[in-house]
């Protein structure tokens, strides 16, 4: 791949989008890539958790082409727009915990790639927002539907009707992050939370996720019904009988994701 850099330590995956001299910017091609890898990841049942930053020491992604966006006509932006979507939706949708190692600018696209992650840690230099009001656009990849959720509609309406940037510090009194580190300890922190994940019972790891996501909204018994659901589908996994039994005979379990 041209724009996107990948490998694997233990079961965590580290995922980079890598077009430094553009701020790695997201185009088309970015996207594709970015396509083609999720895909492929769906299918690796080694992994565990996966970590998504940005290459070099500027950018996490600084945003959208905004050369390709200004070719665009109604049909065709509302073509970009989608297939932006389906990609971020795509991330998100993995069963496996996702986060957004926030290492520099996360602007438009960039903050919308981050936010279809499970939860954002950020170096203390990050700085991030939805500045598509000031190029008389709107977020088209998710953007203004995932940032009301995450820190509420207020707040969410704030930053991208004013286009303005947040500070980490910030962006974590909003819970917009939730940890910010020094930019040299950012992916060593990182990685050091998606190793315990790692370590955890994967099919739990995904029931939880599927939960969350899913009964967010939800009017409370019908949540707690699929919550319910979920717990006792565990029971049909030889995860849950590994991990009850080593709690039981005092041993760290060795769970299959099966």
């Amino acid at each position: 791949m041209d724009f996107i850099k990948y490998e694997k330590q233990d079961r965590v995956g580290i995922l980079k989008i890598s077009k430094p001299k553009a701020l790695n910017a997201l185009s088309s091609e970015v996207l594709k890539e970015l396509h083609t890898l999720v895909n492929q990841l769906k299918e690796d049942s080694e992994l565990r958790v996966l970590v998504l930053t940005g290459d070099g020491d500027k950018a996490f992604v600084a945003g959208a082409d905004i050369k390709e966006i200004h070719s665009l006509n109604p049909t065709s932006a509302s073509d970009f727009a989608g297939y932006g979507q389906k990609v971020f939706m795509q991330l998100e949708n993995l069963a496996i915990p996702v986060i957004a190692a926030v290492n520099g600018f996360a602007l438009g696209g960039g903050l919308e790639l981050a936010l279809a992650c499970d939860f954002i840690f950020a170096s203390s230099e990050a700085k991030m927002g939805l500045p598509e009001c000031t190029l008389g656009l709107m977020p088209g990849f998710g953007g203004s539907v995932r940032l009301a959720r995450r820190i509420g509609p207020g707040q969410a309406k704030e930053l991208t009707f004013t286009g303005g940037m947040v500070t980490s510090e910030e962006a974590l009194q909003m819970g917009l992050v939730n940890r910010v580190f020094p930019p040299e300890n950012l992916l060593t922190e990182t990685l050091k939370v998606a190793q315990i994940m790692a370590q955890r019972a994967p099919l739990a790891l995904a029931a939880i996720k599927k939960t969350v996501d899913s009964t967010y909204g939800v009017a409370t018994e019908k949540a707690m019904q699929m919550e319910q659901q979920a717990f006792a589908q565990l029971f049909h996994s030889e995860d849950c009988s590994e991990g009850t039994l080593a709690f039981i005979e005092k041993r760290k379990p060795q769970f299959k994701g099966k």
